[in-house]
């Protein structure tokens, strides 16, 4: 009893080899492109002894101050005087905390004419956003050096 196999008949199997190939090369391309992703705008931060972390991404807003004077909420560029309704509807709306990252060289006095903004807007609870400090730091000495 031989059995023949004609052309009629119907392959059972998947052939996955093409599916696999696919979906290794989106894995390469996420795992090249998602630490991108998660940088934001270049900043030069301070850097303090001690800094805690930033909570879940969907909890916070980010107001970056870069050394220019710009003015950034999360990635989207705004300006001094939208700052407040931008901040009303972005963080007191949704309940969200905000931070401030400001570049080490925005001056004392735009730092301030900001916060005076965020405050303006009804906003109290404010999150400043540094670095944490050289390992070799003790306590009491100026910032930059190593205590000797």
């Amino acid at each position: 009893m031989a059995t023949s196999l004609s052309n009629d008949d119907f392959v059972s199997e998947i052939n996955v080899t093409p599916f696999v190939d696919v979906m290794l090369v989106l894995l390469i391309i996420f795992m090249i492109t998602a630490p991108m992703m998660t940088e934001g705008l270049d900043v030069e931060l301070p850097e303090v002894e001690e800094s805690e972390t930033l909570p879940a991404e969907n909890d916070r807003l980010i107001l970056t101050i870069k050394d220019n004077g710009a003015l950034f909420v999360d990635e989207y560029e705004t300006t001094l005087g939208d700052i407040a309704s931008v901040l009303r509807t972005n963080a007191r709306a949704a309940g969200r905390s905000l931070f401030v990252r400001a570049d080490r060289n925005v001056s004392y006095g735009t730092f301030m004419e900001v916060m005076g903004r965020i405050r303006g807007a009804g906003i109290m609870d404010i999150g400043l956003v540094t670095l944490p400090g050289p390992a070799g730091a003790r306590e009491g000495s100026p910032p930059g050096t190593d205590g000797r």
